[in-house]
This record gives C-alpha cells, sequence and structure tokens, in this order.
C-alpha cells in the first residue's frame, strides 16, 4: 500500500497548534471588505477552531501533520 498524499488544500487552510487542535480562518474577510464595519473584519481576524464535527475529516486529509 503506497503511503497516503497529504491534501493541497487542507495544508494551506488549516494549521495544527502545539496542544494538537486544528485552527482555520474564518469566512468572509477576502473581499468586499470596505462597506463591512472595521469591528467586523477585526473579528474575522481571528483563527477559530474546527468544529468537532468536521475534525475527523480534516485530521485525515492532513494526515500526519494532524497527529
Amino acid at each position: 500500500m503506497p503511503k497516503m498524499k497529504t491534501h493541497s488544500g487542507a495544508k494551506k487552510r488549516f494549521k495544527v497548534t502545539g496542544s494538537g487542535k486544528l485552527m482555520r480562518q474564518k469566512a468572509g474577510k477576502r473581499h468586499l471588505n470596505e462597506h463591512k464595519p472595521t469591528k467586523r473584519t477585526r473579528r474575522l481576524s481571528v483563527d477559530a477552531a474546527v468544529d468537532g464535527a468536521d475534525l475527523k475529516n480534516a485530521r485525515k486529509l492532513l494526515g500526519k501533520r494532524a497527529r
């Protein structure tokens, strides 16, 4: 059986913390920010933890990185 490759899209989207948590960027801050309140864009800047329902899938895509 060949080695599993890390999913290229997943490795760009998720970061693993020192304690092993998976972090992700919040949606809605890529473009069209001019009309959004500064308070909202600041709130969207903070990384969020990956939801428990998606965790198993995300770890599988990351392979050894997520361990």
